[in-house]
Formats: structure tokens, C-alpha cells, sequence
């Protein structure tokens, strides 16, 4: 069994990199999550999420969080939280249908990236739930392929700051202004608190 395709085999083949993407796949693609891939996804405060419908149209999301809220439950499964969003839920609705994912964790400052496919599953009452403040539901991912991805094109950021809007424990997150206004405030579900005041 490889990762790679028809189309993918035909672009090797024209670049002549077969032999590299075999090697690629042998020594550095594997279907568990080991020690050290743990400590990078668990140190990350973020990763793009990509999904796609039943008939393959794609979203790409960012999910952000503190560090460690993508936690590695052992080393074929992690598990994140979903929080609340703009009520579209265009990723989870997705993986409901197609439960097929991609996650990209991405380290700006130290310029290091992993990739992590796999099935996904949507849980509303999942025992990691009351972990996560305020989230939603637990999103468990059964790792198919985890590995290291060229990392010369990543631009070396540094964090300001994190998102006031993260939910904690300690602390009630302000109300976005988007639901404050006039299109969002009198369709918000019942009880979001950005409908009172």
C-alpha cells in the first residue's frame, strides 16, 4: 500500500522524483504517532484542519487553542476540541459525511512542520469533553499517515500574543463584535451570550 496516486506517480516521473518519494515514504512516513511527533503536536497552539464534503469539495480551517489542547490520547489517536464558531460548520459537517482528514501543525518560530491523516470522528459526549471549557464536542482523529514535511518555505514568525477569545477555565471570553451586529445579533442560537446587552 503507498500514499501515492496515478497523477501523483505521473508528477514524479515527469520531475524525476520517484526515487526520492519512495524514500520518503519508507523511512519517514509511518501510521503511529511516536514520542516525538507527541511533544511537537502537544506544544503546538494551532494547526489547519482540511476536510472535504461527500462529493470532495473542500474546507480548509484553522483551529487554534492553548498549547496541549491537541492532545495525543495514544499513539494511533489524538483528540481536540471543537469550540464555538460561526455556526457554519462547514469542517464538522464534513468529516460527519466524509470522515477523511488532513492536519497541518506548524511551528513558525522554530520553522518545523507535521502532517497527520487519518478518520475522524465527532463525539458530543465524549469524556474528554469536560477537559475543554465551552467546547462543543471532541473531535477524535484514528492516525492513517503521520509524517515530517519540508520545512525551507516556512516564514519565521513570532507570537505576539494569543487569542483573548481562547476558552479557559479561569475566565469568561468576550463576545466577537460580529455577532453584536446588525446581520448576526437576532439569529444567534438561544443563550449565546453575545444576544444579551
Amino acid at each position: 500500500m503507498t500514499i501515492y496516486h496515478s497523477e501523483s506517480r505521473r508528477l514524479q516521473d515527469r520531475f524525476d522524483t520517484r526515487r526520492l518519494a519512495d524514500r520518503i515514504e519508507e523511512r519517514l512516513v509511518h501510521d503511529t504517532i511516536d514520542e516525538s511527533d507527541r511533544a511537537f503536536i502537544e506544544a503546538r497552539d494551532m494547526f489547519f484542519l482540511a476536510t472535504a464534503d461527500p462529493d470532495g469539495k473542500p474546507q480548509c480551517s484553522y483551529k487554534g487553542g492553548d498549547p496541549g489542547f491537541v492532545r495525543v490520547v495514544d499513539e494511533r489517536t489524538l483528540a481536540f476540541p471543537s469550540f464555538d464558531g460561526n455556526g457554519m460548520y462547514l469542517s464538522l459537517g464534513n468529516l460527519a459525511a466524509n470522515p477523511q482528514v488532513g492536519l497541518l501543525f506548524v511551528d513558525f518560530s522554530g520553522q518545523k512542520r507535521l502532517r497527520l491523516n487519518g478518520v475522524a470522528s465527532i463525539d458530543l459526549d465524549d469524556p474528554l469533553l469536560r477537559e475543554y471549557p465551552r467546547a462543543q464536542a471532541v473531535v477524535r482523529v484514528r492516525v492513517t499517515e503521520v509524517f515530517p514535511n519540508c520545512p525551507r518555505y516556512i516564514h519565521k514568525l513570532e507570537l505576539v500574543e494569543r487569542s483573548r477569545f481562547t476558552p479557559r477555565a479561569d475566565c469568561e471570553p468576550p463576545a466577537p463584535e460580529w455577532k453584536r451586529r446588525e446581520w448576526a445579533h437576532d439569529v444567534l442560537p438561544a443563550g449565546d451570550p453575545a444576544s444579551e446587552g
